[in-house]
């Protein structure tokens, strides 16, 4: 029987946080569903509205003591996650993603670019493992993206250097615990069609190989991830761009498709 699925970053409607919550809550999987704004209390009763046994909570998941206390506050209330899906860090609506070059890019911004995606995965991973081990079962699924693993774009060298971290993130956890029954696998996906797209993103999308951006829903497909059939899956990036990654330029793709 599924058991707890912790879902970090699920705070906003039409993204991929909350696909996964919903795909997991399908599976079986009782929710713990966690953001930074009160807004998660909206999400949860979305799920709830689709008989998903979901419960909402508020952290920062940057913030090591936060992290511990959420952590407490779960094993008290719902017990441990034995799934836990690291998708907080992601640019919003209200918080966009913001363009500058390596020149120009201050330490404090590339602290907080680290923080606020490699940081929080790292101390949400390591509070739930202690009791994946000694149930000797768990799942971990970072939530990346292209950028700075597959490609870069100019402007992103904070953000592409956190993304290729939780690569490597995503390689050391299973190292150290697979003999556990442990795995951890990350997503890194393309061009997505949320809610927060922007529309020059869209305009990217329609430049791929499918002719469209990706959904949520298709991101949040790879939640197979998660599943006991996935047991010897690990340490892998798995690209979910729609083919992408195969061109050269999208300029040169282009002008191939009107022929």
């Amino acid at each position: 029987m599924p058991g707890l699925a912790l879902v970090t970053g699920a705070g906003s409607p039409g993204r991929i946080g909350l696909a996964t919550a919903k795909a997991l809550g399908e599976a079986g999987h009782r929710l713990a569903i966690v953001s930074t704004t009160t807004s998660i209390h909206d999400r949860a009763h979305q799920l709830r509205e689709l008989g998903i046994d979901a419960q909402w909570f508020v952290a920062d998941f940057a913030d090591e003591h936060a992290v511990e206390g959420l952590l407490a506050e779960l094993e008290a209330i719902l017990g441990m996650p034995e799934v836990v899906v690291n998708n907080a860090g992601m640019g919003s609506i209200t918080n966009p993603e913001s363009y500058e070059s390596a020149f120009v890019t201050t330490p404090a911004a590339w602290r907080h670019a680290l923080e606020t995606n490699v940081t929080t995965a790292f101390l949400v991973t390591r509070g739930a493992l202690p009791s994946m081990i000694a149930h000797h079962w768990g799942r971990i699924v970072n939530v990346g993206s292209t950028t700075g693993v597959v490609q870069v774009n100019p402007g992103e060298v904070g953000y592409a250097a956190e993304k290729a971290a939780m690569v490597g993130l995503t390689k050391a956890i299973p190292l150290e615990n697979a003999r556990h029954g442990i795995t951890c696998n990350a997503l890194a996906p393309g061009w997505i069609a949320s809610l927060a797209q922007t529309e020059e993103q869209r305009r990217h999308g329609l430049a791929s190989p499918m002719g469209r951006s990706g959904t949520p829903e298709e991101v949040a497909a790879a939640a197979f991830l998660a599943s006991e059939q996935a047991s010897f899956i690990t340490g892998h990036n798995l690209v979910v761009d729609g083919g992408n990654r195969l061109m050269e330029g999208l300029s040169g793709y282009e002008f191939w498709r009107k022929e």
